[in-house]
This record gives structure tokens, sequence and C-alpha cells, in this order.
């Protein structure tokens, strides 16, 4: 979500954390939507024991539970996976651009709806798809939100997720991940050095994964911030 009107409320209250720290906690009264302006963050949610599950990643430039007022408290976690630094979006900010700004307001819709299917995306993973497979497509995922926010280099790109991080999105165990990784890797489906991904290939991933992009809306994106960038400037 880059546009002017969002810069000039994003450089008003920013936060830095540093990596594997909570932003917020389950059962904290939400104050704020925070905006990612750098580093990895995750959505989770957490057993008494320990046990996590991550429901979600987020990049620089999205926005975390926009309509998150509405609840009295928060019902998951939102931790760091690197240090990230964060625009805190108060209730006020979202009052005056439902009144001024109703291209804005539908940007914000938009992403909310990519979020739904995303979540919808991610439960047919957990329930349908072999260990390779979701693994591949999380891949797949990760890879082209990164390069609609211009955050890939050629066919690599940063990836700072442990395998532990992979095993709690993708419901498996760490070992499990492990070797599945190691399949990926023989195949030449991908490379990882370090914090780096690179995939020489992403169709091949693809059909690995079982991959279609059809709901992350990418044909849309580019139209709804083009206007919202529009009527924030104007406005």
């Amino acid at each position: 979500m880059d546009h002017v009107i969002l810069n000039r409320a994003a450089s008003e209250r920013v936060r830095h954390f540093g990596p594997r720290v909570d932003i917020v906690r389950e059962g904290d009264k939400p104050k704020d939507v925070h905006l990612i302006l750098s580093g990895w963050a995750c959505r989770y949610k957490q057993l008494e024991d320990g046990r996590r599950q991550v429901v979600s990643f987020f990049l620089p430039g999205d926005i975390c539970d926009i309509n998150v007022f509405i609840l009295r408290e928060m019902d998951h976690s939102i931790g760091t996976i690197t240090p990230v630094s964060i625009a805190d979006l108060p209730h006020e900010f979202f009052d005056h651009v439902a009144a001024r700004h109703p291209r804005i307001v539908a940007a914000f819709w938009w992403e909310t709806l990519v979020d739904a299917a995303i979540q919808r995306e991610w439960t047919m993973n957990l329930g349908q798809r072999t260990a390779l497979e979701r693994t591949a497509h999380l891949l797949c995922e990760i890879w082209l939100r990164l390069r609609v926010a211009g955050l890939t280099r050629g066919d690599s790109c940063d990836f700072p997720l442990t395998q532990a991080d992979l095993a709690d999105a993708a419901g498996l165990s760490k070992v499990h991940v492990n070797r599945t990784l190691q399949e990926l890797r023989a195949n030449g489906l991908i490379v990882l050095k370090g914090r780096t991904l690179s995939v020489p290939d992403l169709d091949r991933l693809m059909r690995a994964g079982l991959f279609n992009p059809n709901y992350l809306h990418m044909e849309h994106e580019g139209q709804q911030l083009d206007a919202a960038t529009t009527d924030a400037a104007v406005g």
C-alpha cells in the first residue's frame, strides 16, 4: 500500500523492533493498525505448551488487521522474524481516509479480500497438499509477493525464514521440512544459501506446489494502488 497519504501518516509514528519479539500479543487491547515499513513478521497462534501455528507472513508494505479496532482484545499475536520497523496508524487516520479518500478505502477493501483469499489457500495447504506441495506452494507465494513489492533480485530474494518458521506455517515437523527442502534442492527447484532463496524456474516450482496465483489477485493490485495514489495526491 505505497502511496502519498500512507507515507505521510507512516512518518509520524514509527517504532522499531528487534528480531523474534512480539509487536502485539493475544489478549492485548488493540490500539493502532500496524503498517510494516521494513522487515518480516508473522501472525501466529500458540498453545499453552508452546506449540505454534503461523497463519500468515507480513512483508514490507503489508498492513496488519485493518479492522482491528472492532475487537475488544487481540485473538492472535504478531511477532517479528527480522528487525522490523512499523508505523502505527490510529483510528483517526482511517476516519480521515473514509471521509476524504474513497479510492484508498477501496484499496483497503481489496487488501482485506486478498488476505482472506490467502487464508483460504493456507487452509487448503494444511488440509489437502502433501508436504512437498505445501512447501513449494508457500515458497511460490512468498516469492511472488516479494516480486510485486520490488524485493526480488533476478531469480533471488532475501529469505530470513528458518526451517522452524516453515514448519510452523506448513503444519510439519522441522525434520519433515528439512527432508522436503532437500528434495526441492535435489530436483533443482530451489537454491537456499544462508538467508538467500533462488528460484531458477518459477514455473516448475509452481507445478510442484500445484500453485495457481489467482488467489493473490495480482492483476488488480496496480490498478487499485494507482487509483489510491492519484486520489491521495489530489486530496
